[in-house]
């Protein structure tokens, strides 16, 4: 059955009448076709009408649908040969951030991303996709090695933000998130990002500085989370939705502003109700790029790279 968010109660309403009336029609006894046709008929349009005008704080509970693909489906669905590396030959593995080798139609790539996990124990295991400081050592590994070998680099961003903890602190997170952050910028290769969740504050940027970087459309994107952000301006997480607003974290507001460089349609109703169309759309977008991409070289990388980001937020 699917999650509805609480913005798609009458949505949700209209698919438990039909759901109950095919269930009244299961034996056979009664024809109620042309009833449960015209049912669909107004869900369908009132799930268009619906997702046409999201707000940035519902776009920020789609983003976050507990069964929008992860990392996981990912490479299932658009890498063969796919074979993952593990640790930062520093201190451990981190299942938060995943990376590795693998083929994307028919180019040899290293794609690293984040995993939330699809269930309570997987989450527990993934972290929730909050990456510590052995994580951004680990991509910064592949990104190294995608450098050494002349691989481009694919790269997932899904994740709330870097694990907080004390213990991360104490492994030195900044620093190893602006490590990673120097290593995509340095890379010789291009380096194509893809938020296709939650792209949240320097957990996020850590993958993200890439040659290009593609956005589902209704992924967020933001320097802090709204409740964070509503925290410290308001000082409550009940204006999470004023703040999601003012942040302009939604692919749109993004695009926009430039921080973004393509927006990746997503099927009615977010990718979790389609997965399947939802990455072979993401995988065109990747494609696409990496086309672009291929002819510069490591110089012309860099330089396109260097000035994408100093260019942002100048008028």
């Amino acid at each position: 059955m699917a999650s509805f968010l609480e913005f798609e109660k009458p949505i949700a309403e209209l698919q438990g009448r039909i759901d109950e009336l095919r269930d009244t029609a299961a034996d056979g006894a009664v024809d109620i076709d042309a009833e449960i046709g015209r049912l669909q008929a107004k869900s369908d349009k009132l799930l268009r009408d619906t997702f046409a005008k999201l707000t940035p704080w519902q776009k920020t509970l789609v983003a976050r649908h507990p069964e929008r693909p992860h990392f996981k489906d990912y490479v299932a669905g658009l890498f063969e040969d796919w074979l993952p590396l593990a640790g930062d030959r520093a201190f451990a593995d981190d299942q938060a951030i995943m990376g590795g080798f693998a083929t994307f139609r028919g180019r040899r790539v290293v794609a690293i991303g984040h995993e939330k996990g699809n269930d309570t124990a997987t989450r527990i295991r993934h972290n929730f996709g909050m990456g510590k400081p052995e994580g951004y050592r680990k991509a910064i590994r592949l990104i190294e090695l995608a450098d050494r070998f002349n691989l481009p680099v694919v790269t997932l961003v899904d994740t709330s933000g870097a694990f907080p903890g004390i213990q991360a602190e104490e492994r030195g997170q900044a620093e190893a998130i602006a490590r990673s952050t120097e290593a995509c910028l340095a890379a010789g290769v291009p380096v194509i990002a893809a938020i296709v969740g939650e792209g949240g504050s320097g957990g996020a940027v850590a993958l993200a500085a890439g040659n290009r970087v593609l956005m589902f459309e209704h992924a967020v994107y933001s320097v802090i989370s709204p409740e964070g952000c509503a925290s410290i301006l308001w000082r409550t997480a009940d204006r999470a939705a004023d703040a999601a607003e003012a942040m302009r974290v939604t692919a749109q507001d993004l695009k926009a502003l430039g921080v973004i460089d393509t927006i990746v349609s997503e099927p009615l109703g977010g990718a979790h109700r389609a997965p399947a169309p939802a990455i072979a759309a993401l995988g065109d977008a990747l494609d696409r790029a990496l086309i672009d991409l291929s002819p510069l070289s490591a110089r012309e990388l860099r330089e396109e790279r260097r000035a994408k980001f100093l260019k942002m937020g100048r008028l």
